[in-house]
């Protein structure tokens, strides 16, 4: 269960997640077709997006993904956050392996322990950015005053200050990152993982939001996938992948 993972003693172990072995393959189709048949193809082709990657994640840890479009980061980062199960291998958080939760407890271990932050925001276009900022705080209990608190607080932080009644489609793309980076931070989690979380903002806002990542690395861990180089030179070990597989582990400086 869920409250399995919360109830884990904390202090036994500094490490948050840790992925062992995993490997993740994808169907391609339903049916190997006549020509598949006539190749001797019994089942439908799959492609490995994830091949035996292993890594560990601590508390007041930065760790960077790098690798060219296609080597499998952001299918590692949806692994990590319990998005998606493992074909083999195991992932764990705080000891519990992910995979033994229903769909249901991992939904509610992603809302209390996981902060995610996704290439597409996924933001609600009827809502205000302070309203998709504070959203999964609704589906916790917390109440509407502290609700509307800690989501302008955060909003301030990563420079929306001013923006905080906008809705998206009156949002620039890097403004809109900007309110999903604050939303994934909204629960306080304990693990935040990001995709291409600089992708959309120029300079000066990307070194905002990179702020604000070393300030929440003080006490949480943090995985990041990017190709920007000022983005992985926050972080504190860099792996890197290549077709679905890690093939160096190292400190950021000449990673690219």
């Amino acid at each position: 269960m869920a409250g399995s993972v919360a109830s884990f003693d904390e202090a036994s172990s500094s490490v948050v997640v840790s992925a062992t072995d995993v490997t993740k393959r994808y169907t391609r189709g339903t049916e190997p077709g006549v020509l598949g048949r006539l190749l001797g193809r019994q089942s439908p082709p799959t492609v490995c997006a994830v091949d035996s990657a292993s890594l560990e994640v601590r508390t007041e840890e930065i760790v960077g993904l790098a690798g060219p479009s296609g080597s499998g980061k952001s299918t590692l980062l949806h692994l990590l956050a319990g998005l998606e199960r493992p074909t083999d291998g195991t992932v764990t958080f705080r000891g519990t392996d992910l995979a033994s939760l229903s769909r249901r407890e991992r939904t509610r271990h992603r809302l209390e322990h996981i902060g995610i932050v996704f290439q597409q925001f996924h933001l609600l276009d009827s809502l205000s950015a302070r309203a998709n900022v504070a959203l999964p705080l609704v589906e916790t209990g917390v109440g509407k005053r502290e609700r509307r608190r800690r989501a302008t607080d955060l909003l301030e932080r990563v420079g929306l200050g001013d923006r905080i009644t906008h809705r998206p489609r009156e949002l620039s793309g890097g403004e809109q990152q900007r309110v999903a980076i604050a939303r994934a931070l909204i629960t306080d989690p304990e693990l935040v993982i990001a995709d291409e979380p600089t992708g959309e903002l120029d300079t000066e806002a990307g070194r905002t939001v990179l702020q604000e990542f070393e300030r929440v690395a003080e006490n949480r861990a943090v995985v990041l996938a990017s190709h920007d180089r000022e983005t992985l030179e926050l972080c504190d070990r860099l792996l890197r992948l290549r077709d679905g597989s890690v093939v160096d582990q190292s400190p950021p400086g000449g990673s690219q």
